[in-house]
């Protein structure tokens, strides 16, 4: 059923003071969930359930807002519950007039919530970010209308994929698999594995290479025995067979993979990690999906805000994605972009459309001092990327499956805008103040 709309004129309380009685009108909290348009939200989030069947869902602000502060603080899903009961700051923020002793959901209704979503409901939250941002004076049209375009590894939150590693968690999967299903094995071959495992990991990158690649074919092995086990004891049992399909699978591909085989399987629970290379110094190659932003070229009054965000499964060439990339932007911000500027990665991306320029970095003979200005702000987004990674949840992502990336990618563009519109509040307060106490000074001073 579709979740209960609060009311618009709550009953005061005899025993209790409010929220917003007790609580600073002037804190950043307040005054962004005074501009975010919360019925537009309700009615959006409110049609994924259906009508007169079941129990009322839990409220869209009180979701919504979890899943903000969660980005917005870098906090896990436990984190974020437990700060909700301890913070009235959080509660008013999420729709709450008196404080609460008791979060009125658990810790799985965000894992709930999150999988009626998909990036077009997620859109709309990051457009109401922009609308915010300009109505506030953080960013102007004009300014949307300049982007820069970038790619990015969202690193998926798994172990390092060695071999070693890869069949023993095969091993563990194909015992737990048929412990649950009732199949009997011959041995399991657990302990040795496991002993094997770890001498593998200490002996491969010292004095002992041959021995831990004796220790990999003994693992290999064992691994092919259980396998053929296990398909022995239930051929010709369509339902076991069934049930037992998608582990087998795995499996067998990593019991067959080789060094210079493509398509490899990086992690058994995770078969949509890659391993892709963007040519660091410091790390080689990382294990995940590749992401692609969008942020405002010029940096604004509030920040360099993010337009667009994308997860792209398939590791694909970027020069394919720009064109993906752009359409969000405009659906995002409204306005079409003039320019786009991009790095060598996207060189040939054989996009031609009227009324777009895209200029690619380190282009010779662009005489327009404008552009070439603009062209040397397209480092900008590389520190934007990085607080996504270091202050959100781009690091390391813990959802599940592709959609999990498509989610996480745009909670983490949200968390982001959201981070700068606070920091942009905060500023305003402090220019409002400083107007109040020295009005004869100028706007560009702060008092000590």
């Amino acid at each position: 059923m579709r979740p209960r709309k609060p009311d618009p004129t709550p009953q005061s309380d005899m025993f209790r003071e409010s929220l917003e009685a007790i609580l600073d009108p002037r804190h950043e909290l307040l005054r962004l969930a005074a501009r975010i348009d919360w019925d537009r939200l309700d009615a959006l989030y409110g049609a994924t359930f259906v009508e007169q069947v079941g129990r009322p869902g839990l409220p869209t602000r009180l979701m919504v807002g979890l899943h903000l502060l969660k980005h917005i603080k870098g906090l896990s899903d436990e984190a974020v519950c437990a700060a909700w009961v301890e913070n009235p700051y959080h509660q008013a923020f999420c729709g709450e007039t008196h404080f609460q002793h008791r979060l009125p959901a658990d810790r799985s209704s965000m894992t709930n919530w999150r999988k009626r979503m998909d990036a077009d409901k997620l859109e709309a939250l990051l457009a109401e970010t922009i609308s915010i941002a300009m109505a506030s004076g953080a960013v102007s049209e004009r300014q949307l209308e300049r982007v820069t375009v970038d790619t990015t590894v969202q690193t998926k939150a798994v172990a390092h994929p060695t071999d070693s590693h890869l069949m023993l968690r095969a091993i563990e999967w194909l015992n737990r698999a048929a412990r649950a299903n009732g199949v009997r094995l011959r041995q399991s071959y657990l302990r040795v594995a496991r002993r094997a495992r770890k001498e593998a990991a200490r002996l491969m990158h010292g004095r002992g290479h041959k021995q831990a690649k004796a220790h990999l074919r003994f693992m290999r092995t064992r691994l092919g025995r259980l396998i053929r086990d296990i398909e022995r004891r239930i051929d010709g049992d369509p339902a076991h067979m069934e049930v037992l399909a998608t582990v087998l699978k795995r499996a067998r591909t990593i019991h067959g993979q080789k060094p210079g085989d493509t398509q490899k399987l990086y992690a058994f629970h995770a078969p949509e990690v890659e391993c892709i290379g963007k040519g660091k110094a410091r790390t080689r190659y990382e294990f995940g999906a590749k992401a692609s932003f969008a942020t405002t070229n010029e940096r604004c009054k509030g920040g360099q805000f993010v337009l667009g965000a994308m997860s792209l499964p398939g590791n694909p060439y970027d020069g394919h994605t720009l064109g993906a990339q752009l359409d969000q932007v405009a659906r995002v911000t409204g306005k079409k972009p003039a320019r786009a500027y991009v790095d060598r990665g996207y060189r040939g991306h054989g996009l031609n459309r009227a009324g777009l320029e895209v200029h690619v970095s380190h282009t010779r003979g662009i005489t327009s001092p404008t552009i070439r200005r603009e062209l040397r702000r397209r480092n900008g987004i590389e520190p934007v990327i990085g607080h996504m990674k270091q202050d959100g949840h781009l690091e390391r992502n813990p959802l599940k499956g592709i959609e999990g990336d498509v989610i996480n990618v745009m909670l983490c563009a949200l968390g982001h805008n959201l981070r700068l519109l606070l920091a942009w509040f905060r500023k305003l307060l402090w220019l409002i103040l400083a107007l109040i106490l020295f009005p004869n000074s100028t706007a560009r001073s702060r008092p000590a």
